[in-house]
């Protein structure tokens, strides 16, 4: 589940720029929203110019600065098995094509907001490095453009179920979804927050493609009730990490010359869609929030014989919660290993020191 964490070593982030948020305090909810968009869709370094648009073909060198592991080698997003080296045969990713068969074979420049949603290869958002990654190209296959959510029933996984494609009914209805690793949803979410602010005006004419459940048809919310709801929920219980603040100075710095703003204040998304609509946000209170995620793993979950089981170190605090992120239990371990009873639940999730880890029961 964590085997990223063991290879990634923490980057010194830059501080926020001064005044780059600007014109942002005391706003609420779509005026801070359209703010926001204003401020990200111009060019830091030449504000009368949007932000820089890479080509296609450059995305494999921006890579190797922003979604390179520890190790030297390629972090993926979809999968916990690959090890794929920069520069070798496989950054032809996309020329694989047909001959992808296995998990290892190649990687891709994967859109996590699908590039058929917002209408094929249209720039800018085609290269928009804040929602491209490195992925497998055969989990990439896997994902498709299926929205993101939860999955309540697996049909199919990238190896040791690090990422999981299945059944939900979250929206109301039976539908496919993509699940991404715990450790990646708030990374997911965070760049599905940037996506629909940053593209503010022309998220409104996405939601005629296919599979596009998760958007509103409208640029405020821009989401439907069930995806704020995952997305926020991911945001919360995955917080910003290094490997995320990291990035995003690196694009700001050597590529688009613009930020997620969501990266920068943790808790913006609350401020746009969630708890704190109806509270004025002052930057200022947010710009210097250290990442609290931990890399590295601290604990270990599963479940048997109708138990949960938690093995990590005994003093630590332990925290259970339900599918909505709802806390059900808190206990300090007294050992090695603790048991819980949880009752008949489709699955909960476990946060110890701020790291958490879905257990399907």
């Amino acid at each position: 589940m964590f085997l990223f964490g063991l290879f990634f070593s923490v980057r010194v982030y830059a501080a926020v720029p001064a005044g780059y948020y600007n014109g942002t305090d005391g706003l609420m909810k779509v005026a801070l929203k359209t703010k926001m968009f204003n401020i990200i869709s111009r060019d830091a370094f030449s504000p009368n110019s949007a932000p820089v648009s890479l080509s296609y073909t450059a995305l494999w060198t921006a890579f190797k600065t922003t979604d390179m592991r520890a190790d030297g080698k390629v972090w993926d997003i979809y999968s916990n098995s690959t090890n794929y080296v920069f520069g070798y045969a496989s950054d032809g990713g996309d020329q694989c094509g047909s001959s992808i068969s296995f998990e290892g074979d190649c990687y891709n420049r994967e859109h996590s907001f699908p590039k058929s949603w917002f209408g094929g290869d249209i720039a800018p958002m085609y290269t928009d490095l804040f929602h491209l990654y490195p992925s497998d190209g055969k989990v990439n296959g896997l994902r498709s453009n299926y929205p993101f959510g939860n999955v309540f029933a697996a049909t199919d996984s990238s190896n040791n179920k690090y990422s999981l494609l299945g059944t939900s009914s979250e929206s109301g209805s039976l539908m496919i979804v993509f699940e991404p690793a715990d450790e990646m949803k708030g990374d997911m979410a965070r760049t599905y927050f940037y996506m629909v602010t940053r593209y503010d005006t022309l998220v409104n004419k996405w939601k005629v493609n296919a599979n596009t459940e998760m958007l509103s048809g409208n640029s405020y919310p821009a989401f439907s009730s069930w995806a704020i709801k995952v997305l926020l929920e991911w945001s919360r219980l995955d917080p910003v990490s290094a490997k995320e603040r990291a990035r995003n100075d690196v694009i700001y710095t050597n590529y688009q010359h613009n930020r997620n703003p969501y990266i920068d204040f943790p808790a913006l998304a609350e401020y746009v869609w969630g708890d704190s609509t109806t509270y004025a946000f002052h930057p200022s209170k947010y710009s210097a929030v250290p990442s609290v995620k931990t890399e590295a793993p601290i604990f270990n979950a599963w479940a048997s014989d109708g138990s949960l089981h938690v093995r990590t170190t005994a003093g630590k605090s332990i925290e259970i919660l339900d599918a909505t992120g709802k806390l059900q239990k808190r206990e300090v371990a007294e050992r090695t290993e603790s048991t819980f009873y949880i009752g008949k639940q489709t699955f909960v999730i476990v946060r110890v020191d701020h790291q958490v880890q879905k257990v399907v029961l």
